[in-house]
This record gives C-alpha cells, sequence and structure tokens, in this order.
C-alpha cells in the first residue's frame, strides 16, 4: 500500500516488540470492525498482552527475559 504522495508506506518489525507502521492506518480485526489511528507511527501490538488492541501499550516490557550475566561477573 502507498502512501498519498506515492512511496511505499513503511513497516518495521521491532523484535520482541510491536510493528511500527507509518499512518494514517485503518486495522480491520478478525471480527471484521476497523481501528483507526491518524498518528504519524503507529505500533500494532504482536504480543497479545496489550490492555488496547490492536494498538501496543507496551505490556510486553514487563514480560521481558532478564539478559544472562556469565558466572563470576557484575553489572
Amino acid at each position: 500500500m502507498a502512501t498519498r504522495n506515492g512511496e511505499p508506506r513503511r513497516v518495521e518489525v521491532v523484535p520482541g516488540g510491536p510493528v511500527l507502521i507509518e499512518g494514517p492506518v485503518e486495522v480491520e480485526l478478525a471480527d471484521g470492525s476497523t481501528a483507526c489511528s491518524d498518528r504519524s507511527v503507529v505500533a500494532l501490538c504482536t504480543c497479545r498482552r496489550t490492555r488496547r488492541p490492536p494498538w501496543c501499550d507496551t505490556s510486553h516490557r514487563a514480560h521481558r527475559e532478564p539478559s544472562v550475566v556469565p558466572a563470576g561477573t557484575t553489572r
């Protein structure tokens, strides 16, 4: 899908996070309803933890695995 100026719409997949899409967007949900946003960039939830589907509310941050620290080292 192209933007109004004919350029391709930019979509960025954030590892462990949302999918960022240049807006404005209209998202068709599984039940056939639509969710609209006129923001310049929107974040679509991919972890299904959001309380505001389909939009990301950063709930994924609370569920990230802690980074592993090698034995014998400190942070």
